[in-house]
């Protein structure tokens, strides 16, 4: 066993503890004890984000956390490492039922469906958080929506369901990781 798989065991460990305090607890201040004293948060395709212990606090306890849609779901598809970054690939699903300035500024609710790909770049200091640079494809997520009407928007469309399909045929076929033999 090399020393990376202790490593990465413990990023995961942390992005993981991480997104449950976002997700699950909706607890700015518990995601805050996984990052580091200096962290940085940025949605990429919104512009929207915090930058130092209380300017990500505020970003999560006043536009993210309270924004998050009831029936959200983030399924993983795959998690890349490297030497100090995790980048983590999910399929968002939601009802469009909230205000959501963090990711579409502006936009009231429309109660529609969407299912979008997202992808999170998280860099690690010294175990913790250092930040999050989070992607979207805004432009699908629009044309759910019915605020844009492209046919090329549409055609990529049924990638999150044809990812969703592939990952589960690997994990299917994937032989169980043995970490001590």
């Amino acid at each position: 066993m090399t020393a990376a798989v202790p490593a990465r065991q413990m990023q995961l460990s942390q992005w993981h503890r991480h997104t449950y305090a976002e997700f699950e607890l909706r607890d700015a201040d518990a995601a805050l004890e996984t990052m580091t004293d200096n962290p940085h948060v940025f949605c990429v395709p919104s512009g929207r984000g915090g930058t130092g212990k209380e300017g990500v606090r505020k970003f999560y306890a006043s536009q993210f956390l309270p924004s998050i849609p009831p029936d959200l779901e983030l399924l993983s598809i795959s998690e890349i490492f490297a030497e100090t970054h995790v980048v983590a690939e999910y399929v968002m699903r939601f009802t469009h039922s909230l205000q959501m300035d963090w990711m579409l500024p502006g936009v009231p609710p429309t109660g529609r469906r969407a299912e979008l790909l997202l992808v999170t770049v998280i860099r690690f200091e010294n175990g913790k958080i250092a930040s999050e640079h989070v992607y979207w494809d805004a432009a699908a997520l629009l044309f759910q929506l019915r605020l844009i009407n492209s046919a090329v928007v549409a055609a990529g469309i049924k990638s999150p369901a044809k990812l969703l399909k592939r990952a589960a045929q690997r994990a299917i076929q994937a032989e169980p990781l043995t970490l001590f033999a």
